[in-house]
C-alpha cells in the first residue's frame, strides 16, 4: 500500500500562507505630524507628540500596504542610534503627510505675518526624512504640505498666503467647510497624471490649503493647475532615471466613493507600483 501524501493541517497551511503574504506586503513610511510641548495641555503636559491623521493611514492601507509612522529620532529625549537612514533601508516608500505651514525661511523669505511662520522643526524633520529615502532610492509621495515641502526641499518657493499674494484667487482654504471646499483643476495633457486619467482634462478636488507653489523647483514638472487661478496642484520629478517623487496639493485620502470628486485610487496605485518596482530592483 502506498503511503498517503503528507498534508499540512488546515491551520498550519493558513498560517504559512499568511506569513508568505506578510513578506510580500509593501511597507510604507508615513511622516509624523507634530504637536509641540505645551505646558497648558491637560494630557501629556509639556510633552512633544508625534502622530498621524487616521484617514491618510487608512488610504494607504486600502491597497494592502502596511503603514509605519516614522518618528523623529532626535530631541531632548533621544535614546539609541536609530536614524532616518535605518528607516529608509527598512521601509519601501514614504508618504509625506499634510499639516502645518512650511517656514518661509526654508525658501529665503521672512514671514509676511507671524501666523504664517510655519513649523521649522517639522520642516527640518521632513527634509531630512526625504533626503534619506532619496539616498536609498525609495519612492516618495507628498500630500498638501508634502507637495509644498518637496518643492522647497528641491529649490522652489511658495506663496505664504495665496489670498494675499495672488489677486482674485480662489479661496483655497475655508475653515468652516474644511474638506468640503472644492474646486476644479486642469490636468496637463501628456503628463503621467493624464495617463492615469485618460480622457479627463478637468476634475473636481478638495482644497484645504492657503499656501501654494510660487516658483517650481527645477527637478519637477507641474501636472495640474487650479482652473480659477493657475495655482500648481500636482507635481512630479521629471527625470525617470531618478527615484520616483510625485505629490498632490489636494487630499486624496478625503475622497468619498460615489462623490463627484476625482477617484484617487489610480494615484495610489501609481505610487505603489513604483514602490514595488524599486523594491524589486534594489533586491536584485
Amino acid at each position: 500500500m502506498s503511503p498517503k501524501p503528507h498534508t499540512l493541517p488546515a491551520a498550519d497551511a493558513s498560517a504559512r500562507e499568511s506569513r508568505r503574504h506578510m513578506r510580500t506586503r509593501l511597507k510604507i513610511g508615513l511622516s509624523a505630524c507634530f504637536s509641540h510641548a505645551d505646558p497648558t495641555r491637560s494630557l501629556f503636559t509639556g510633552k512633544t507628540l508625534q502622530y498621524v491623521e487616521q484617514t491618510v493611514a487608512h488610504w494607504v492601507m486600502s491597497s494592502g500596504a502596511m503603514v509605519v509612522m516614522v518618528p523623529c529620532p532626535t530631541g531632548s529625549t533621544q535614546r539609541g542610534d536609530v536614524n532616518f537612514d535605518d528607516y529608509a533601508q527598512w521601509l519601501d516608500g514614504l508618504v509625506l503627510h499634510g499639516g502645518a505651514d512650511v517656514w518661509p525661511g526654508s525658501y529665503g523669505e521672512a514671514p509676511l505675518e507671524e501666523r504664517w511662520s510655519g513649523d521649522r522643526v517639522r520642516d527640518d524633520y521632513d527634509k531630512a526624512l526625504v533626503a534619506s529615502f532619496e539616498k536609498a532610492g525609495k519612492p516618495v509621495f507628498g500630500i498638501c504640505r508634502g507637495l509644498q515641502l518637496l518643492n522647497v526641499a528641491f529649490g522652489g518657493t511658495l506663496y505664504q498666503d495665496i489670498t494675499t499674494q495672488v489677486p482674485e484667487s480662489f479661496v483655497h482654504r475655508d475653515a468652516v467647510s474644511y474638506d468640503q471646499n472644492f474646486h476644479s483643476v486642469e490636468i496637463v495633457q501628456g503628463s503621467r497624471l493624464s495617463c492615469l486619467y485618460p480622457g479627463l482634462e478637468r476634475v473636481r478636488v478638495n482644497s484645504i490649503h492657503h499656501q501654494g507653489i510660487k516658483d517650481l523647483a527645477p527637478e519637477f514638472e507641474a501636472e495640474a493647475f487650479s482652473v480659477d487661478d493657475r495655482i500648481v496642484e500636482a507635481i512630479r520629478r521629471k527625470d525617470p532615471e531618478k527615484s520616483y517623487i510625485a505629490a498632490l496639493q489636494w487630499h486624496p485620502e478625503f475622497h468619498q466613493p460615489g462623490s463627484d470628486t476625482i477617484d484617487d485610487a489610480a494615484v495610489l496605485e501609481d505610487f505603489l507600483s513604483a514602490v514595488a518596482a524599486a523594491k524589486k530592483r534594489l533586491m536584485a
